[in-house]
């Protein structure tokens, strides 16, 4: 029966009017009427579960509108940001939702279901480093944390926005449609690191159609539907371990990839574990 519903309300969502959906929240999520903004702000904390006291102020009216809110600052020493030099962090907070090794170049989405590396990544020329690599895919939910975090030190080669859908990001969702990573907006970001190339995903969703950079700004909404790369090589941008290099104005998903033999997974860590940004992830193989 679970599954029947969840095929309803996936299939559903293709005859829906993703993007001017997400416009419409995009506009409401940044209204800075204080009435509206602070409305916003305890009803869906509240239902989402959001921890107030995490953040740097944990008072609405220090928040211009509901985004600036959702995409708030955590007080010192909220999150521990794992000093080892073998450590590779979780980006975010969320919820993993698969990692481990490709096979060859296909990603595990969920049981039964997988995706192509080429498909997720536009064919970017990174892909032949990476087959039988390392990744790990972490949902972040309404409640959690929405800025994201260096997994290690990186120098940025390249910044790819690819146009697409804007499918929910949810795990029921996440089942039922195939390739949904692969078919949604998302902006990809290369890094050159000691270990070698670091790609990070930032996948767009529905109502959660705006992402940013810490170097560009916000690159998504854009009127734009073609793919888009931007290289970064003369631009000398290097990011620290544990260094913010962007955000979701709402959740969505991180998808993280590396070469192989340069990560190795956590055993205590799988599909559905809870993690926090700067929790150790995996391994690094060598540091």
């Amino acid at each position: 029966m679970k599954s029947v519903i969840e095929r309803i309300l996936a299939g559903f969502q293709y005859i829906l009017p993703q993007h001017p959906l997400s416009r419409i929240v995009y506009a409401l999520m940044r209204c800075e009427v204080t009435l509206v903004k602070n409305s916003l702000i305890w009803l869906i904390s509240r239902i989402a579960g959001i921890n107030f006291n995490e953040a740097l102020s944990p008072d609405p009216a220090d928040y211009v509108s509901f985004n600036a809110w959702f995409t708030r600052a955590l007080k010192p020493g909220v999150r521990t940001f794992d000093p080892n030099p073998k450590a590779f962090l979780s980006p975010c907070d969320g919820k993993i939702s698969e990692t481990g090794s490709l096979s060859e170049n296909r990603i595990l989405q969920a049981k039964g279901k997988d995706y192509s590396v080429q498909d997720l990544l536009a064919n970017d020329p990174v892909c032949a480093q990476l087959a039988d690599g390392y990744f790990s895919t972490i949902y972040l939910s309404p409640k959690d944390y929405h800025r994201i975090h260096m997994p290690l030190s990186g120098r940025l080669q390249r910044m790819i926005h690819v146009p697409g859908r804007l499918f929910s990001v949810a795990p029921y969702t996440v089942r039922q449609v195939p390739g949904l990573f692969a078919r949604n907006e998302r902006v990809i970001s290369i890094f050159e690191t000691d270990a070698g190339p670091l790609v990070m995903v930032l996948v767009g969703a529905m109502l959660v159609s705006s992402t940013e950079t810490v170097w560009a700004g916000e690159v998504t909404p854009t009127k734009n539907k073609d793919v888009t790369v931007t290289d970064y090589t003369d631009k000398n941008i290097s990011l620290s371990k544990g260094d913010e290099m962007g955000r979701f104005n709402m959740g969505s998903t991180v998808i993280l990839l590396m070469p192989p033999g340069t990560v190795r997974t956590l055993d205590e860590l799988g599909a559905e574990d809870k993690v926090n940004v700067g929790q150790r992830l995996a391994n690094l193989v060598t540091a």
